[in-house]
Order: C-alpha cells, then structure tokens, then sequence
C-alpha cells in the first residue's frame, strides 16, 4: 500500500487524527487528498514517523529530581482531559493532563511511566 486514510495512519502511530492533522497544518507531516477531499497519508511519511520515534526517544534527562518511577494503574479521559493515577512505590500520585497526551503515549493500566514532580505541577513521561 502506498498511502493510509488518516485514520488508518493515525492508529499506526498511537495518536489521534486529530495530532496528524495538527501536524499537517505545522508542516510535520505530508498529506495528499483524493478526488473527494479526503485525506491519505504516504507509506514513506508513516515510516518516516516511525522511524522518528525509534531513533528519538521522547524521554529525555532533565534537572529535575523529583522522578518517580511506577505503573500506571487507572486513565479516566473526557473529550478534552484524563487524569492518570500511578502507583510509584509506597506514593498514589494522580496527574491531571490532556487526552491528547494519554492518547500520545498510549498510557493505560499496566504501562510503566515516570511520574515528575515539580512545584506543583506532575509531568509523567514514558520509555519508548
């Protein structure tokens, strides 16, 4: 096959049509339209994105200290925000972020992640 429907291609990747469409409009992604409008994303720019993501993990060192590594135990999500709970040791940590990102990082019951905690704000951050 030489293209995917965005749909299609979305799925491959783990995020949603939504993101590829972003990254349409931000010139991160290259799309082509049938006769009828509908977008079909290349095999070549799946692969591309693909290949970005085994050669640039997105989990990176940072200053920050507060790492707190553990298992994702419960996503609830609504259209617009999840709350992500994990469970780090003897600490429940609960962290309020946008569907988008759990979609992004596939997070669901079982995946292990790194819960950071800075201030007052958790960022959660996963291997890939």
């Amino acid at each position: 096959m030489d293209a995917y429907r965005i749909g299609e291609a979305a799925e491959m990747l783990g995020v949603r049509v939504e993101t590829l469409r972003r990254w349409e409009r931000g010139g991160k992604l290259e799309t082509r339209r049938t006769a009828g409008g509908q977008r079909l994303v290349p095999a070549s720019e799946v692969a591309r994105l693909l290949g970005e993501r085994r050669d640039h993990p997105r989990v990176t060192s940072g200053s920050v200290r507060n790492r707190l590594p553990g298992v994702v135990t419960e996503v609830k999500k609504d259209k617009v925000a999840a709350t992500v709970e994990i469970l780090a040791g003897p600490y429940r940590l609960l962290a309020l972020v946008t569907r988008e990102a759990v979609d992004e990082m596939g997070l669901k019951p079982g995946v292990h992640a790194v819960a950071t905690v800075k201030a007052t704000n958790v960022m959660v951050e996963v291997d890939e």
